[in-house]
C-alpha cells in the first residue's frame, strides 16, 4: 500500500562500485538490507545504508500522512539502481611537462521501497520504462 522513494545525487562513488553494493540488497526485505549493508566491507555501503534508512523514514511519514498503519517488516526493496552522475575532470602533472587526466566519477543512487500490495504497480512502471527505453 505504501511506496517510498529515496535518492542521493552527485555522490562521490563510482557507479560500478555502487552497483556492486546495490545488487546485494535488490529484492530483499528493508530491515534485512540494512543488516547486509551494515556489515558489507565496500566503501559505498555506508551511503546506500543511509539511503535505505531514509526510504524507510519516508515510508513512515507517507503512511502517517495517509493515516494508515505501516509495519516496517513488510517493506522490501522493490527497485534499486545506480545512474552515472557528472564527472569531475582533474589533471595530474607527469614527466616532461605532460598532463595526465584523472576522472572523478559521481553517482545518482535511487532506492524504492514498497509493501507487497504495491508490487504490481512498481513492476508495471518498470516494464513501461523498459519498453520506452527499447523504442529509442
Amino acid at each position: 500500500m505504501v511506496e517510498s522513494i529515496a535518492r542521493v545525487r552527485h555522490i562521490r562513488v563510482t557507479p560500478t562500485k555502487a552497483r556492486r553494493v546495490v545488487n546485494l540488497i535488490r529484492g530483499k526485505q528493508a530491515t534485512e538490507a540494512l543488516a547486509i549493508l551494515k556489515f558489507a566491507p565496500q566503501g559505498a555501503s555506508e551511503p546506500v545504508y543511509k539511503l535505505v534508512a531514509s526510504a524507510i523514514a519516508n515510508a513512515r511519514v507517507k503512511a502517517d500522512a495517509a493515516n494508515s498503519f505501516l509495519d516496517e517488516q513488510d517493506l522490501f526493496v522493490a527497485a534499486a539502481y545506480v545512474d552515472e552522475g557528472t564527472t569531475l575532470k582533474r589533471f595530474q602533472p607527469r614527466a616532461q611537462g605532460r598532463a595526465f587526466q584523472i576522472l572523478k566519477r559521481t553517482s545518482h543512487i535511487t532506492v524504492v521501497l514498497a509493501t507487497p500490495d504495491e508490487t504490481s504497480t512498481v513492476a508495471a512502471g518498470g516494464a513501461a520504462k523498459a519498453q520506452k527505453a527499447g523504442k529509442k
